[in-house]
């Protein structure tokens, strides 16, 4: 069975190249290019050098002309690198034509995505999302990839090809093509299966009324290690893009005493490709069915509103614009400038400025998730007779009690309530 190169393995230098068509946009050409540094390094590949190259026009071959690409291949030589990563996506035809004309690894910014992805996931669900967008990305590359483990030779009649060593190329192409097609079919039938169970226990925490807000963001903004400072959990939380793929929910308490599910998301990242956006939606419509979002921006990065536009414009695909949204500038003890964490409050309207290692502005930050649900519960004084111990047993155990005093054969009790059990409640209610 074929498979995307397992580059990490093979691959000790790259050299990383990205095709600049207007100079206009250089300066986020070139923060591109310094993030794309971050990916390969992230898989354990050696950066030997970077270059911005200035194409005039856009060509169909190389994406840029011949000589460009020439002189890519030498600087890689130079370099002895044995591979090339080019930020800009490239067709299949184009990265072939590459990988002819250097005779090295050639591969593009979505193919480093994909071998970060298929390194850290996890759960059954976030490898058979990696799986999915994997084969999708392979199965119009498979003719490149017959090129490499040097199964098409044969038959004696050399490239040009008789119609027997044509012929033999393409039934084993085939071949591959139809496992590949099987192999996205089952994906999807186990994704649809774990969407499902996914729906299963959405259906259960909305049974019990329980609000939910997803954390989502720029990869590397510090989600993790916010909902690790919220939650007290365990998240894997490491200074790397997408050093979370899989999904997780944990539980706080507010202040007003009220329960609130919290899930961390995947991370987002510009030019993200859009089969890993659909390939991941079943993970990612946590954020569409949630209560609120709490969008997390690195206030320390210097494209912190970039990777807030670019949050945005995903959370637009997957149809969450509308979402009530809690904007946290995290990471301001990284910030050495006030003036700059002024700056970024006045672009973002109401944004609360925490630190999630240090723990500065959580309380700020609960304090807006209550008032996000202030419609949902209220906090009620019921007077209910020591007889009814059935009404009192079902307040201690659904609702928050807050306070509880005595006044001669009757209880009154200060709770948060949640609408489930208030119409129960309401003839005890003290106005």
């Amino acid at each position: 069975m074929f498979e995307i190169r397992e580059k990490p393995e093979m691959v000790e230098r790259a050299l990383l190249v990205r095709l600049n068509f207007d100079k206009r946009d250089e300066d986020e050409d070139i923060s591109l290019l310094e993030e794309l540094g971050e990916l390969v390094e992230s898989l354990g590949i050696g950066v030997a050098d970077s270059a911005l190259m200035y194409v005039r026009t856009m060509q169909k071959p190389f994406l840029c002309g011949s000589g460009k690409a020439e002189e890519i291949v030498e600087l890689a030589r130079a370099h002895e690198c044995d591979c090339i990563v080019i930020d800009n996506i490239l067709l299949p035809s184009q990265q072939r034509n590459w990988e002819e004309l250097a005779d090295l690894c050639v591969i593009d910014r979505e193919e480093v995505i994909l071998d970060i992805f298929a390194k850290r996931a996890q759960t059954k669900e976030a490898r058979l999302q990696v799986d999915l967008a994997r084969m999708q990305y392979s199965l119009p590359r498979l003719a490149r990839m017959w090129g490499h483990l040097d199964r098409e030779g044969g038959g004696g009649t050399g490239g040009g090809g008789g119609g027997a060593a044509r012929g033999m190329g393409e039934q084993q192409i085939e071949v591959d093509r139809r496992m590949a097609h099987k192999r996205i079919d089952r994906c999807r039938r186990e994704l649809a299966e774990v969407r499902k169970q996914r729906t299963t226990r959405r259906k259960e925490r909305e049974k019990n009324q329980t609000p939910h807000a997803a954390i989502a963001g720029y990869t590397n903004a510090g989600k993790s290690t916010l909902t690790n400072r919220l939650a007290g959990a365990d998240i894997m939380a490491k200074d790397m893009l997408f050093a979370t793929l899989d999904t997780t929910t944990r539980a706080i308490e507010l202040p007003d005493g009220q329960p609130l599910l919290l899930t961390d998301t995947v991370g987002f990242v510009r030019n993200l490709p859009h089969r890993l956006v659909e390939a991941f939606k079943s993970t990612l419509e946590e954020a569409v069915l949630a209560d609120f979002i709490i969008h997390v921006v690195d206030a320390s990065s210097p494209e912190a509103v970039e990777f807030h536009n670019t949050t945005i414009s995903v959370l637009t695909e997957l149809g969450a614009e509308d979402k009530q949204m809690i904007t946290v500038l995290n990471k301001i003890d990284m910030v050495d400038d006030p003036a700059v964490l002024a700056a970024l409050e006045g672009k973002f309207d109401n944004a609360i400025a925490v630190s999630a290692r240090t723990g500065e502005g959580m309380d700020k930050l609960l304090d807006r998730c209550s008032d996000m649900l202030a419609d949902r519960v209220k906090r009620r004084l019921y007077r209910i007779p020591q007889a009814r111990g059935d009404l009192s047993g079902l307040i201690y155990r659904e609702a928050k009690v807050l306070d509880t005093e005595y006044d001669g054969n009757d209880m009154l009790v200060t709770a948060i309530v949640p609408a489930k059990i208030a119409g129960q409640l309401k003839d005890f209610l003290v106005d």
